[in-house]
């Protein structure tokens, strides 16, 4: 099969759908690739390079759509695109179905087949075609980027002869792909970093990335990701009004504000209302990551920088990833060839449509003639949301008083139990073994009972360092084994011999261990 990428026409797009790169995986595969002439340019990649990888360079998009069986973009289609397509043709690209229904009603006529890049399941197979995930991981960061770009002080703290500078806060809204990829840009500057979600399980991801997450004082269970694969959910009225109040405590003490809050098929919701930007402080920046969806900011103007009458900046751009355009299309033109991959999974060069596999069918939205779309739920859920945890029941002080007696009880009945089966044990000894013997048995006897007694108690976390220290002091007995190495028999030398080299290995190892797990807790 033949795979033509074709030049991005939207204002202000600078990504392509192929890379010299991928386009040698797609050969692997058996297929061809065409691009058109200067689709690349604007990434970095040169008619001549894609020439040099074995891809056959077409003056125009008309040659390109006429030699291809399968066309791959970065942006959907234009009306002009989407007409221009053939009956059987393919076309993989973002195309938005729900926002766009003429759009896919002019595919539907045309009989061709689309595979919608924004439509891929979010299950962990379809990983590497995440194009959503890929590109919002670049706005993630980019966000934080173009924030210290307008921000007039540092990120991070510092001390010097000149003064002191606080470390600047920033505030995350929705922790999704691109807000996780802003935690670890802000936290990697040196940033006081708070993170918001309306999602429960993000809370434990976001605090390890070292940044705090921002708790409401709401009863209320919030919707778990892996009902709504894997996206946030609209929140109820109450929900909604605990959020707003709980920004409007922040904004006076944020100086960076990023917002990420997206909902499938919807407008961005309004978080970041007038009154919040109006209460920051001169100075501060807000970076609407949802500006193309009508942002979360009241004050957002799509693809601009504004700034407020108080000195707030507003930053709308809605293209963040075309902004580092080669390393867009690199990740871009990854997660197309994996798809192809599924779509080839012969490596013959033939493309096989399964509309029985899941990531396939969730992201095929038309197909000979039919519109596919939605498509029904996959068979695998997306992020399994983790169940709460059950508090234990406050026991009453009779309870307590009780368990105490009871645990005594047992205790006791244990320790008598084992004094009085090791006294018979030892009384049995002492019938038939000499009275040496015995004086040593009976310290023995004791360090063990007293010994069992300690490590019996002891958490299970601490068992393996404590035994790799019991073991190197119990090693004690190499003295004995020292005392015998100087015997007048062969065989008692011999047999001395092999017992201070095992009994060596048991101290040196003992403490090695014991020094390798502490480190494990150590920072430095």
């Amino acid at each position: 099969m033949k795979i033509g990428a074709l030049a991005e026409v939207f204002p202000g797009e600078t990504r392509v759908a192929l890379t010299p790169d991928s386009a040698g995986q797609l050969a692997k595969l058996g297929h061809v690739s065409v691009i058109q002439s200067g689709a690349g340019a604007k990434a970095g990649f040169s008619d001549a390079a894609y020439a040099a990888a074995g891809v056959e360079v077409l003056p125009d998009a008309a040659a390109v759509i006429a030699a291809a069986d399968v066309l791959v973009k970065v942006r959907g289609p234009e009306m002009a695109e989407a007409q221009a397509l053939r009956s059987g043709q393919t076309l993989i690209s973002f195309f938005w179905p729900a926002q766009n229904p003429e759009l896919l009603e002019a595919v539907k006529a045309r009989g061709a087949t689309v595979v919608a890049m924004d439509m891929v399941p979010r299950i962990s197979r379809a990983q590497k075609m995440d194009a959503l995930s890929s590109m919002a991981n670049l706005a993630g960061y980019r966000a934080v980027i173009e924030a210290a770009n307008n921000f007039p002080r540092f990120f991070t703290g510092q001390v010097t002869a000149a003064g002191k500078v606080p470390p600047a806060k920033v505030l995350i809204v929705g922790a999704g792909v691109a807000g996780l990829a802003a935690i670890g840009a802000s936290v990697s500057l040196g940033a006081i970093t708070y993170a918001f979600d309306v999602r429960p399980e993000v809370a434990e991801q976001i605090n390890s990335m070292g940044a705090e997450f921002v708790y409401l004082d709401f009863a209320e269970a919030a919707q778990d990701g892996a009902a709504t694969g894997g996206y946030a959910a609209p929140s109820s009225p109450e929900f909604r009004e605990a959020q707003l109040k709980k920004f409007r405590e922040l904004a006076p003490d944020m100086d960076i504000v990023i917002t990420t809050a997206l909902i499938p098929g919807r407008p961005a919701p309004k978080l970041w209302l007038e009154d919040m930007v109006a209460a920051m402080k001169p100075g501060s920046v807000i970076v609407d990551l949802a500006a193309e969806r009508g942002g979360n900011c009241d004050l957002t103007v799509p693809d601009q920088k504004i700034v407020t009458a108080n000195g707030v900046t507003i930053v709308g751009y809605t293209d963040f990833p075309s902004r580092m355009a080669a390393q867009a299309s690199t990740l871009y033109a990854n997660n197309i060839r994996h798809m192809l991959t599924d779509l080839t999974p012969k490596k013959d060069g033939v493309i096989d449509h399964n509309m029985e596999d899941d990531v396939i069918r969730g992201a095929t939205v038309a197909k000979d003639g039919d519109v596919t779309w939605p498509p029904p739920p996959p068979k695998i859920a997306a992020i399994a949301a983790q169940k709460p945890k059950e508090k234990a029941r406050e026991l009453t002080a009779e309870e307590k008083r009780a368990a105490e007696v009871a645990a005594f009880k047992a205790q006791t009945r244990s320790q008598v139990t084992l004094l009085a089966v090791g006294g018979a044990l030892m009384l049995l000894a002492g019938l038939y073994a000499p009275a040496s013997f015995m004086s040593h048995f009976i310290v023995f006897v004791l360090a063990v009972f007293v010994g069992f007694q300690v490590i019996w108690n002891v958490s299970h976390s601490l068992h393996t360092p404590l035994m790799a220290v019991t073991n190197a002091i119990s090693s004690i007995i190499i003295l004995g084994a020292l005392m015998q190495i100087g015997s007048g028999s062969v065989l008692v030398v011999v047999l001395a011999a092999l017992s201070v080299f095992m009994a060596g290995i048991n101290i040196f190892g003992g403490f090695m261990v014991t020094r390798r797990m502490l480190a494990m807790f150590q920072k430095s």
